[in-house]
């Protein structure tokens, strides 16, 4: 399957500049991301890579908007995260930014079209249209049948499929995920990731993708790894 190529015109879909975090308490402190720069683009597929406790997921998580940088700044749909308030942090993470993680986090109480209907109902529209929305797009991932199931009555693939339906429901203009394919087995692993590469070539979402797994980084058009605080690239 081949990737639209990404568009380097106009804006980055998530921009970070000279990116910073340190961790302190009483003792010590530890630098974990010192001053790093990264542009994604629309449709653009990126893997991160590099040793546990490196700071993947530190990073994914500042270009989120979840955690807040020591130093440097994050620009989502050309807007700098530090400078909006919670509450226009949150819209913006609503309307532009969809996010996967290795442990699906679905809400246990609700079904698989509840959970995916959740970010819309969050952004205010109409239950009934949200639910509709949302049978459509887990049927695009194949899970029609299974649209009132709980979690806990899904395998872990389905659950991951639920989850990645809930990621894009809102048509985000880029996927965070952590290790999406971290707890599943090799046959359920390549079917998630064939399904992501599916999504970003119909859909034109950009995915940065923090993997341990190789098979799913080759998969990726561009693969940094991060040491010692920094992004390299190959």
């Amino acid at each position: 399957m081949t990737c639209p190529q990404a568009t380097n015109t106009g804006q980055p879909v998530i921009e970070c500049r000279r990116l910073a975090k340190t961790y302190r308490d009483t003792a010590t402190q530890v630098e974990v991301l010192k001053g790093v720069d990264l542009q994604v683009w629309r449709a653009q597929r990126i893997a991160v890579v590099g040793a546990s406790g490196s700071g993947k997921s530190t990073l994914l998580h500042l270009l989120g908007g979840l955690d807040t940088p020591t130093g440097g700044e994050v620009l989502v749909a050309g807007q700098n995260m530090g400078r909006l308030s919670d509450a226009d942090r949150g819209r913006l993470r609503n309307r532009a930014l969809g996010f996967i993680y290795q442990f699906h986090h679905l809400l246990p109480e609700f079904s698989a079209l509840e959970n995916v209907a959740m970010p819309l109902v969050i952004r205010g529209i109409d239950p009934p249209d949200a639910m509709d929305l949302a049978a459509k797009l887990l049927d695009r991932v194949g899970l029609s049948g299974r649209l009132h199931h709980k979690p806990g009555e899904l395998s872990g693939g389905e659950r991951q499929r639920v989850a990645i339906g809930r990621a894009l429901i809102t048509e985000p203009q880029a996927v965070l995920a952590d290790e999406p394919t971290g707890n599943l087995d090799r046959k359920t692993a390549d079917q998630v990731h064939q399904l992501m590469l599916q999504l970003n070539e119909e859909l034109h979402t950009s995915f940065v993708v923090v993997t341990h797994d190789p098979s799913l980084a080759e998969r990726m058009e561009t693969v940094y790894t991060l040491q010692d605080g920094a992004l390299i690239r190959p």
